[in-house]
Order: structure tokens, then C-alpha cells, then sequence
């Protein structure tokens, strides 16, 4: 039976589509936005099958219409707007529609149609202001503070997916994933805040020197180990935990990662200058790492890619695929 995906033309979502295709699954996902041709070509070389449905991840009937005609048994749910204040400031109800709304109308459509496990792909923005000078973030003791209409949606979509999931007997199980990089992330329309690794490569691809604000210390999570992670929740029953960080286990330094495309992009340059920064952290502080504890023990989960290994492995993407952009989403209402 296969694995249904709501926004499987996102950035994670394509992570983790290439990386179930690889182990033979067949997938379905769910996006407003056509597969990119990139993905297409890479997605037919791989043993698992992928089938794609246009659709409105807010539109209830039109979920339950795809369920039904593809009978998944498992359902990963990631379509999102991961918002900017330029965003909240224009359309603050669009984000609330998709991150939330979007997550309603796909559990109302599982409790139709006989899904049986659900995995509800959450963020450690719903941390927020809990990740300052903290030592780590976990998730049955830490505050969900979160300060944006991203993260504030994003805890009211777990909040609604758990209180859906009991009403309905659903097998539901929440993953709040880290700061996530590398493979298939693109400006797809929908995605402001592009990670801080992707901005300096896309500088660093058209020549152009970077100047940080600062030194950033993160547990910079690559999407491969993000995929891997969703998986292991996808596979495993019986979870004991309703909720789990989906995060790194590594720290690395925003310092290390310009150094590694300096080595693959010679005579290319960067610095640390606050007053003329041109990448954006998005936050005056660097987050404290997520601890990942409960889904080592659980799953089994083991990531593979500190910042060094995701360097090689992402470069070497990158020099294959070239950028790879997917199609820019539909722009919602």
C-alpha cells in the first residue's frame, strides 16, 4: 500500500519521497505545485513508484477523493509556509490556513478513509524564545514559546493533530523537525526563510563573497538525516511517545561550513560582518540544539551527517543536479 505525502513537492518532502522511492516504496504526494523535472528524472531511476496529485492541501473533498482512489495505509503530512515577516505582515491568514487548516483537512480525510498510521511533520519553531541559553530542547519538559506565525501555527497544528487523532482512534504520531538543509531546497514560493548553509552556496555559486553577522553555532539538520528520521517514525509501531524531535545530534559552526565551500569554489571569499551582513539567520540568537534522545531509543534512528559529511554529500548534489529548482507553488489565497 503506499505512502501518502501532502506537500511532497516541498523541499522535505521530496527529501523524503527520493529516500522512500529508494527503498522500493510506492508514494502519492499531495501538492498545489507540478513535480519539478529534476525530481522526475531522479524519482524514475529509483525501484519505488511515485504518483502525484495536484491539489489544494486545504481542500478536504479533495483529499479524501485521492485517499480513496490510492488506498494509502500511511500518511506523512509536511505542506507548510514557513513564513518571513514580510508574509506576516501581508497575509498573516494564508499561513494559518495552510499550517493548520491544511493539517484539519488531511487527518478529517484519514478518519474517512482508513489510513493507519500518521506521521504530522512539526518544527522546533515551536520552541521559540525556549531556545535561548537553554542547554536543549525536549520535548516533554521544554515551554513551547514559539514568536513567529510559523511556529505559532505550527503548535496549533500539533495541538489540533493529537486532539483530532484521539476523537478519532487515529495512529498519530508527531515529529518536530530541526533546522533542515541541503537536497531539493529551493525558493519554491512558499519557503522565505531559506536555510543559512543554502544562502551562502547560492553566493558562493554566483561568485559573490559573504559577509555573516556573526559566528552561529547550530544542530544544522541535513535533510537526508530529516528523511530518515520521518521514516523511522513512519515504520516503527507501537511509538510510546506522541511527540519526538527529529534534529541533527551534531553541532556545527556557520564558520566550518563556509570553509567547506571555500575549498570546492577557489578564489571565493567571506567574512564575519555584522554591520553589512547579507545572510540572514532570521534570529538574533542561535537556538539551543534539540535533544534527540526519546528517538534514538525508540526508533533506532542514528544520523549519518555532521556538518562536514553534509558538505561533501551536498556539493557533490549540487555539482550534479545543478540547482534543481522545483516549480514555484501556486500562491494561496
Amino acid at each position: 500500500m503506499p505512502i501518502f505525502i501532502t506537500g511532497a513537492c516541498g523541499f522535505v518532502g521530496l527529501a523524503l519521497a527520493e529516500r522512500l522511492l529508494h527503498a522500493g516504496e510506492a508514494v502519492v504526494g499531495f501538492d498545489r505545485a507540478p513535480l519539478p523535472p529534476a525530481a522526475a528524472r531522479a524519482f524514475a531511476a529509483l525501484p519505488g513508484r511515485f504518483s502525484l496529485v495536484q491539489g489544494d492541501v486545504r481542500d478536504t473533498s479533495a483529499l479524501e477523493a485521492a485517499m480513496r482512489a490510492h488506498r494509502p495505509q500511511r500518511l506523512v503530512t509536511l505542506a507548510a509556509i514557513t513564513a518571513d515577516a514580510r508574509r506576516e505582515r501581508t497575509t498573516p491568514g494564508a499561513i494559518f490556513e495552510v499550517n493548520l487548516g491544511g493539517v484539519v483537512a488531511a487527518l478529517t480525510a484519514t478518519a474517512a478513509t482508513g489510513v493507519r498510521r500518521i506521521v504530522h511533520a512539526s518544527s522546533g519553531s515551536v520552541y521559540g524564545a525556549s531556545g535561548i541559553d537553554a542547554q536543549a530542547l525536549h520535548e516533554d519538559s521544554t515551554p513551547l514559546r514559539p514568536e513567529g506565525l510559523y511556529g505559532i501555527s505550527k503548535q496549533a497544528a500539533e495541538a489540533a493533530a493529537l486532539r483530532i487523532a484521539a476523537l478519532h482512534g487515529l495512529d498519530l504520531v508527531v515529529g518536530r523537525l530541526g533546522t533542515c538543509f541541503g537536497p531539493w531546497e529551493a525558493d519554491t514560493g512558499v519557503r522565505d526563510t531559506l536555510s543559512a548553509p543554502l544562502q551562502v552556496l547560492l553566493r558562493a555559486e554566483r561568485g559573490e563573497a559573504v559577509r555573516l553577522p556573526r559566528e552561529s553555532t547550530r544542530d544544522w539538520l541535513y535533510v537526508r538525516d530529516a528523511a530518515a528520521g520521518l521514516q523511522a517514525l513512519l515504520d516503527r509501531p507501537q511509538l510510546p511517545r506522541p511527540v519526538y524531535n527529529v534534529a541533527a545530534g551534531f553541532m556545527g559552526r556557520m564558520s566550518d561550513w563556509c570553509a567547506a565551500v571555500a575549498a570546492a569554489h577557489p578564489g571565493w571569499s567571506w567574512q564575519i560582518a555584522a554591520d553589512t551582513a547579507d545572510i540572514d539567520y532570521y534570529a538574533p540568537y542561535d537556538r539551543a540544539p534539540m535533544d534527540i534522545a526519546h528517538l534514538r531509543a525508540d526508533t533506532g534512528f542514528v544520523p549519518r551527517y555532521d556538518l562536514r559529511a553534509a558538505a561533501e554529500d551536498f556539493l557533490a548534489w549540487r555539482q550534479q543536479h545543478g540547482a534543481a529548482q522545483p516549480a514555484p507553488a501556486p500562491a494561496h489565497a
